[in-house]
C-alpha cells in the first residue's frame, strides 16, 4: 500500500529541527514518525533555499514533479465521466466495462482501482444536498410508508395487511399517521379529511409523491393531477405539488418522518395484536401523541408545542363540511343553455353566452357544479331523481326573464307592483284582473298595462287609469289609447245621466202588467 503523504505543518517542523542540527533519529522520535519518513522528505530539500512558497514546498514535499500532466489526465477522466457517468444505471454496464472503454481512448489513464476511486468522488460532488428553509403553514407533506401494518380479522383468523399514510408539517414536525385499507381514491379521500382535521386547518400546499391516486402524469415541470385531487383542492382552498420522479430528497421531511414513525409507532406496537383497523388505529394514535409531546433534543420544546405556539393560527380554516367524492362528467351545453346529468334525466342552467360550450360538471347527492376552462360558471342545488328542469333567472337571455317574469305573475305580485304607481292603477288591475273566471288569462294583459308606466310615466299611467275608470270596462288597449293621445291630460268632467225626451216609441210601465 502506498505510504500515506504527512501534514504540510509536520513536514515544516521537519525541516525545522532539521536546521537547528537536531537528528535524524531524536526527530523521528519527536515527531512520532518513521526514520525512513524524515528521510524522504529530507531528501526533497536538499537544495532547496531557506525561503519557499507553501506552493513550492508542496510540490516538492509531495513530488508534484508532474503536475500539469496529472491535472490533463484528469481532465480526460471528467470528460469522461460527464459522457458515460449515466451509462450505469442502464442493463449490464458495469464500472469494468466503462473503465475498459476509458483505456481504449486513454491507453495511459489511470488503473482501475484509481479509476473508481475517482468515479465515486465524481458521484459524490454531484450528489449535494440543500438546506432547505420552510415557511409556517406553507405546506404539509405526505407520502405512505413502505413498510406496512396488519391486524386479524376476528371471523376467519387471517391476517389482513393495511397501508398507513403519514403526513408532516416541515415547519413545526407535527406528525400525522393513519392505517387504512389501500391506497385508492375512496381511503386516499378518507386520509386527507382525517389530515386536515387532526391539523385543524389548511395549508397553502399539499406536496405528495407520484402515487397514482394523486398524479396521472409524472413531470418534472408539470404533473397532471387526477380529478380526485383538483377536487380537494377547490373544496379546501388549497393545491397539490408533486415531487420530482425519483427524487425522495425533494420530500424529506416526509421521508425522515416515515422512519421516525417506524421507531416511535412501529416498534411500541410490534408485539401487540388487533382484531381490526379501527383498534390498530386507536393504539397508533395514543403512540402519536406521546411522539408529538417528546421533546427535541436538548430543549424543552415539541413538536406540538411548535405547531401550536407559532403554525396553527397561520393554517387557512376548514370549510364547514368535510370533502365527499363527487363524480364528474363531460358535457356539451344545449341549445336551451342547459345540462343534462344522463343517470337522473334532469336538465340544470348554465349562463346562456356559453351555449355549444364543452363544460366539466362535478356532481354529489347535495350539488351539481359547472367548470369551464377550471371557473367555476354555474352550481345548484341537487334536484329529485325525475326528468325536470332546474333554471336560475341569471342563466336566462333577457327576453326569456322577461317571458319567464310575465308566466311567474300571480295576483298579488300584479296588485304590489300597481300600489307603487297610484291609487287609479290599482283599481284599473283589479278590474282588469276579475275580467274572467280564470285570473291567469288577465296577468299577461295586466302586466302589459303596468309595463306602460316605463314609457309614460307612472303620473300620466294613474291619470290615464282614472280616465277608464270612467268607462263601464276597461282593458290594456284602452289605457294605451288613451295615452297614445294624451286624454290623460285633458280636464276630467263628472258625467252625467242625460236626460230622454219623451215620444212615441216609449212605452209606459202598464205595458209590463
Amino acid at each position: 500500500m502506498a505510504q500515506q503523504p504527512i501534514a504540510m505543518e509536520q513536514i515544516k517542523q521537519i525541516l525545522q529541527l532539521h536546521s537547528d542540527g537536531i537528528s535524524i533519529h531524536e526527530i523521528t522520535r519527536r515527531m512520532n514518525v518513521s526514520r525512513n519518513t524524515v528521510r524522504k522528505y529530507l531528501s526533497h530539500f536538499n537544495d532547496a533555499k531557506d525561503t519557499l512558497s507553501d506552493l513550492e514546498l508542496a510540490d516538492r514535499a509531495y513530488d508534484n514533479d508532474l503536475p500539469e500532466l496529472e491535472a490533463e489526465r484528469l481532465r480526460q477522466l471528467t470528460a469522461h465521466f460527464n459522457a458515460a457517468g449515466a451509462e450505469l444505471s442502464k442493463t449490464g454496464v458495469t464500472r469494468q466495462l466503462l473503465w475498459q472503454e476509458y483505456l481504449a481512448h486513454h491507453p495511459d489513464g489511470y488503473s482501475y482501482s484509481r479509476y473508481c476511486y475517482h468515479l465515486s468522488r465524481y458521484f459524490k460532488n454531484r450528489d449535494l444536498s440543500m438546506h432547505l428553509e420552510y415557511q409556517v403553514a406553507d405546506m404539509i407533506m405526505i407520502d405512505f410508508a413502505g413498510k406496512k401494518q396488519c391486524y386479524v380479522d376476528q371471523d376467519t383468523g387471517e391476517q389482513i395487511t393495511c397501508e398507513v399514510f403519514v403526513a408532516v408539517m416541515p415547519y413545526s414536525g407535527l406528525i400525522f399517521c393513519l392505517a387504512v385499507p389501500s391506497q385508492q381514491t375512496a381511503d386516499f379521500v378518507h386520509c386527507i379529511n382525517s389530515m386536515l382535521k387532526f391539523y385543524g386547518g389548511v395549508s397553502v400546499t399539499i406536496v405528495c409523491d407520484n402515487l397514482k391516486t394523486a398524479v396521472i402524469r409524472a413531470d418534472r415541470y408539470e404533473p397532471r393531477f387526477t380529478d380526485i385531487c383538483e377536487q380537494l383542492s377547490e373544496h379546501y382552498h388549497t393545491t397539490f405539488t408533486a415531487t420530482r420522479p425519483y427524487s425522495p430528497r425533494d420530500k424529506a421531511m416526509v421521508e425522515r418522518a416515515v422512519n421516525i414513525v417506524y421507531t416511535h409507532i412501529y416498534a411500541p406496537l410490534r408485539h401487540q395484536v388487533f382484531t381490526g383497523i379501527e383498534a390498530l388505529n386507536t393504539a397508533i394514535q395514543q403512540q402519536l401523541i406521546l411522539l408529538n409531546d417528546k421533546p427535541y433534543k436538548n430543549t424543552p420544546y415539541s413538536r406540538r408545542w411548535f405547531f401550536e405556539q407559532q403554525e396553527r393560527s397561520s393554517l387557512k380554516p376548514l370549510p364547514p363540511e368535510p370533502f365527499t367524492t363527487k363524480k364528474v362528467v363531460w358535457l356539451t351545453i344545449q341549445r336551451n343553455y342547459h345540462v343534462q346529468l344522463s343517470e337522473t334525466h334532469h336538465y340544470y342552467s348554465v349562463p346562456y353566452q356559453y351555449v355549444g360550450k364543452k363544460v366539466k360538471v362535478m356532481y354529489d347527492r347535495e350539488v351539481v357544479e359547472v367548470y369551464l376552462d377550471g371557473n367555476r360558471i354555474a352550481v345548484h342545488s341537487r334536484r329529485g331523481h325525475n326528468k325536470a328542469y332546474t333554471t336560475l333567472a341569471e342563466h336566462m337571455p333577457p327576453h326569456h326573464q322577461k317571458m319567464q317574469q310575465i308566466k311567474g305573475f300571480n295576483r298579488d305580485d300584479l296588485l304590489a307592483q300597481a300600489a307603487r304607481l297610484g291609487a287609479h292603477v290599482v283599481q284599473a288591475a283589479t278590474l282588469m284582473l276579475e275580467n274572467s273566471i280564470y285570473m291567469e288569462q288577465n296577468y299577461k294583459a295586466c302586466f302589459g298595462m303596468l309595463m306602460l308606466h316605463k314609457k309614460y310615466t307612472a303620473q300620466r299611467l294613474d291619470a290615464a287609469c282614472a280616465r277608464a275608470l270612467q268607462g263601464t270596462r276597461i282593458n290594456y288597449t284602452m289605457i294605451k289609447n288613451i295615452l297614445e293621445r294624451g286624454l290623460d291630460k285633458q280636464t276630467q268632467l263628472p258625467l252625467t245621466n242625460p236626460s230622454i225626451p219623451p215620444h212615441d216609441n216609449i212605452r209606459g210601465k202598464e205595458s209590463y202588467q
